[in-house]
C-alpha cells in the first residue's frame, strides 16, 4: 500500500452538503450519506435534528448519533472523531446549511483525517 491510499481498516469521513433554505432540497446522495453514517459530526445538533426530522428519521433509534463540532469544541472533538474513524466508522460531516469547510468548522478534522490516511469523500 502506498502512502496515498487510505488504510483499509479505517473508516471514512463523508462531507455532506445540506440545504441552505428548504430542507426538501436535500439531494438523494446526501440523504443516503446521512442515513447510512455511523456518526454525524454537526455544527448544531438541534438544526441537524430538524433535518433528520424532515427525513422521517428523528428518533434516536432511527438516526445515527450526533456529535457537535463547532469553533468552541473542535480541538476536543477532533480526537474523538479520529478515534472512531480509525476504528472503521463512517462519519458524516455537516454544517448548519450548505457545504462544510467553506466557512464552517470541520476543516481541521478533514485535514487530520487526510494526515492519518483516512478516506475523505466530498459531495461530488
Amino acid at each position: 500500500m502506498s502512502g496515498d491510499e487510505p488504510a483499509s481498516t479505517a473508516g471514512r469521513l463523508r462531507i455532506v452538503a445540506t440545504p441552505i433554505g428548504n430542507l426538501a432540497d436535500l439531494s438523494p446522495r446526501a440523504r443516503e450519506a446521512l442515513l447510512s453514517a455511523d456518526l454525524i459530526a454537526c455544527e448544531d445538533t438541534r438544526r441537524t435534528g430538524r433535518l433528520f426530522q424532515s427525513l422521517g428519521a428523528s428518533g434516536r433509534d432511527r438516526r445515527p448519533p450526533m456529535l457537535p463540532l463547532h469553533d468552541h469544541n473542535e480541538d476536543r472533538q477532533i480526537g474523538r472523531l479520529l478515534e472512531r474513524l480509525e476504528q472503521g466508522a463512517t462519519v458524516a460531516l455537516v454544517s448548519d446549511a450548505g457545504t462544510p469547510l467553506v466557512s464552517d468548522p470541520g476543516f481541521r478534522l478533514a485535514r487530520a483525517a487526510v494526515a492519518k490516511n483516512i478516506a475523505v469523500e466530498g459531495p461530488g
